[in-house]
C-alpha cells in the first residue's frame, strides 16, 4: 500500500509539473521587437524579426494561439529569424506552445525546406534546413500548405533584412 501511494505522488507531480512546462511562466515581449511587411503566397503576413542571440533563442517561446491570430485586416503574424550568413539551420520547439510551419529561407529569397513543427517537440535535428539558408520564417502549422508555398518557392525578403545597418 505505503509502495502504491508513493507511486501515485510521483505520478501526480510529473502531471503537474507538466502541466507548469505547457503553461507561460514569462510573456515573450513581442511588442519590443521589430517588425516587417512580406507577401508569402500571396497573403501579407506581418513577422515580428529576431535578429541577435537573445531574440533567436527565444523565438516564440510561450506565444499563444490568440497572438498567432490574423490581424483584423486578414494580415497573418509570424517571426522572421535573420542569420549573417547562410548556414545550415535548425531549430526546436522548447517552450513552444502552439504548432508552428517554419521556411528556411536562402539569401535569393528561394525557400529551402519547410517543416510543421509540434509543440514543445525538444529533439535535435528534427527541423532542420536541407542546405544552408541565412533566414528562417515561422508562421502558424499548416498555413504554408493551405496557401501552396512548397520548397523552390520564392519570398522577397525585405532590403533591410538583406544589407542591416551596423
Amino acid at each position: 500500500m505505503k509502495t502504491t501511494a508513493i507511486l501515485f505522488l510521483v505520478v501526480t507531480l510529473g502531471v503537474w509539473l507538466t502541466g507548469l512546462s505547457c503553461s507561460p511562466t514569462e510573456p515573450n515581449k513581442l511588442d519590443q521587437l521589430g517588425s516587417v511587411q512580406v507577401t508569402i503566397g500571396e497573403r501579407s503576413f506581418l513577422l515580428w524579426v529576431a535578429d541577435d542571440g537573445d531574440e533567436q533563442e527565444r523565438g516564440l517561446m510561450f506565444v499563444t494561439a490568440e497572438e498567432m491570430a490574423p490581424l483584423p485586416d486578414g494580415t497573418q503574424r509570424g517571426m522572421i529569424f535573420v542569420f549573417p550568413r547562410e548556414r545550415y539551420l535548425s531549430f526546436w520547439m522548447k517552450n513552444t506552445i502552439i504548432p508552428l510551419d517554419v521556411a528556411y529561407v536562402d539569401t535569393t529569397g528561394e525557400i529551402v525546406s519547410i517543416h510543421t513543427m509540434a509543440p514543445l517537440d525538444t529533439r535535435l535535428g528534427q527541423y532542420t534546413s536541407a542546405r544552408p539558408a541565412r533566414f528562417a520564417i515561422e508562421v502558424r502549422a499548416d498555413t504554408f500548405a493551405a496557401l501552396g508555398v512548397r520548397p523552390g518557392g520564392r519570398i522577397e525578403i525585405p532590403s533591410s533584412l538583406l544589407n542591416p545597418s551596423p
